[in-house]
């Protein structure tokens, strides 16, 4: 099998989600849902590269939950830093596992419940970064990046996948952070 240039960039993934790994330096507040992103991303980066390289029937199981995963992870981090509640975990497994059930069934609608989870995190990180000052700076480049990513993605999908695991990485901080308003 050779892999393809969308296949190498899948590993920006992987990278991405080792380096949150390593920063997760000692149990308590926060690093749980850090970790849990850091997993995410390393999985974003295996289902991609199997979507993108041996491509079998099945992919979509394997490449779209963990995106969706990531996405529905980072929205309600924010939503729960402002709403003042803790992070449960089911706000974002709930739909990660849903959206197995999706790309295994219904491979389209999956693509769209991505599109969704993205939307809603950007919301949501927008509305964070006005209310966290002292996240402001890191939120938004990770948004900007990600933006980026998304444009360059029209022309070249392993520019999106690098910028998209970068934004991951730059967000990651933030993730379980809690900043007074």
């Amino acid at each position: 099998m050779a892999w393809s240039a969308d296949t190498w960039s899948s590993l920006g993934f992987v990278v991405a989600g080792a380096w949150i790994l390593t920063t997760v330096r000692r149990p308590g507040a926060g690093t749980g849902p850090r970790a849990a992103l850091g997993v995410l991303a390393v999985l974003v980066g295996v289902g991609s590269g199997v979507q993108h390289g041996p491509a079998p029937p099945w992919n979509p199981v394997v490449h779209d939950p963990p995106l969706l995963g990531a996405y529905a992870l980072v929205a309600a981090d924010a939503v729960a830093d402002l709403t003042g509640r803790r992070l449960r975990a089911w706000w974002w497994l709930v739909p990660t596992l849903a959206d197995v059930v999706l790309a295994a069934l219904w491979p389209g609608a999956s693509v769209v419940a991505q599109g969704a989870a993205a939307a809603v995190a950007v919301v949501a990180v927008l509305l964070r970064a006005r209310a966290r000052p002292r996240l402001r700076a890191r939120l938004l480049l990770a948004l900007a990046v990600l933006g980026v990513g998304t444009l360059a993605g029209q022309l070249s999908h392993p520019a999106w996948h690098v910028l998209a695991a970068t934004a991951i990485a730059v967000v990651a901080p933030t993730v379980g952070r809690r900043a007074p308003p």
